[in-house]
């Protein structure tokens, strides 16, 4: 794998970031170690997890597979927001969750820093300024090298940005949006302001929870048995058969299916590859469940789709941007 910084920080990370979000729950712990010996043996420096993936239990299994290594080697990123307790104050932003979060993570990850730090979610109910003034505390004393956000709006990404600058505070580094040839939206107001703020961009499912796996083609009538669709279709989770059963989502997959065939790569391939060539992009989360799975992904990188093959899915993929995004398309073209 190659390198790239992570946005304007000097800070080099490889061009996939593996996820961990399966560890301790599809994926044992003997298997999750395999996967991070072998994303490591393939190049890659950069890995993902949050504080309430399985409750703690990603980031204990991270921390036991890093016990005993170089720490430096690697680039470890995780996250705060969510509820990790049943108290009022065990979930959200505040500074009080987020020095309780940090100190939390760094012992299941047995380290004494992290190198990137990211707010899960946006949180209405905590003001910018304390979320944001607690992690400059915690880059101070050293405990996190960066921060960053992920799940957040245009906007409130910019005034986090803005609000950070005007304090003197640490800025974000990079944000962690989800992208990919099924949700495009964040190319409206996420991607351009990470690209004139210079914020790194890593996506998370660019696989669309398995959509673009090429386990999907038109006419089938249910998710295969096992897959992580047939359970969030139970879960409720966003990824669900009901929500991306439609014709859309069936147009995206012809083309993808179309391309692999050109290619001759996998569709997982060539949707990642499409997601590593779009502009701003950083690294593509890969949230594997198996080794074979990790093994497929790796191969999305050290090739390029052709001119061609980009359109077709843009193409396919495009979406009818909303009010004002149309309007001053239309202005802009009629320069």
């Amino acid at each position: 794998m190659e390198f790239c910084y992570l946005g304007r920080t000097g800070l080099k990370v490889s061009e996939l970031c593996l996820g961990a979000m399966t560890f301790g729950r599809e994926t044992s712990e003997r298997d999750s170690h395999k996967i991070l010996d072998q994303f490591v043996e393939a190049g890659g420096n950069f890995i993902d997890t949050a504080d309430v993936y399985i409750q703690g239990a990603s980031e204990e299994i991270v921390g036991r597979w890093l016990k005993g290594k170089v720490r430096d080697d690697f680039v470890i990123a995780t996250k705060v927001r969510f509820p990790m307790g049943e108290g009022p104050n065990d979930v959200g932003l505040s500074r009080k969750h987020i020095l309780a979060g940090v100190e939390a993570s760094l012992k299941r990850l047995q380290t004494d820093y992290l190198d990137l730090y990211q707010l899960h979610c946006w949180d209405a109910g905590t003001p910018l300024e304390e979320s944001l003034s607690a992690l400059d505390n915690l880059v101070e004393r050293g405990l996190v090298r960066y921060i960053g956000a992920s799940n957040f709006t245009g906007w409130q990404l910019q005034k986090a940005i803005d609000l950070s600058y005007r304090n003197g505070w640490e800025v974000f580094s990079c944000l962690q949006p989800q992208y990919n040839l099924l949700c495009r939206s964040t190319e409206w107001d996420l991607i351009p302001v990470c690209q004139n703020e210079g914020l790194g961009i890593i996506p998370w499912s660019p696989l669309r929870g398995g959509w673009l796996s090429g386990k999907f083609k038109r006419g089938m009538t249910g998710p295969p048995q096992g897959s992580r669709i047939e359970i969030a279709e139970e879960k409720g989770w966003s990824e669900s058969w009901s929500n991306y059963n439609n014709e859309y989502t069936w147009t995206v997959l012809d083309a993808l299916h179309e391309v692999a065939d050109e290619s001759g790569h996998a569709p997982a391939q060539v949707a990642l590859n499409w997601v590593l060539n779009q502009a701003g992009i950083t690294s593509p989360i890969i949230g594997v469940r198996t080794f074979e799975q990790l093994k497929s992904n790796l191969r999305a990188v050290g090739w390029q789709l052709s001119d061609a093959q980009m359109q077709k899915l843009n193409a396919a993929s495009k979406l009818s941007p909303p009010y004002p995004h149309d309007f001053i398309a239309q202005v802009e073209g009629d320069r």
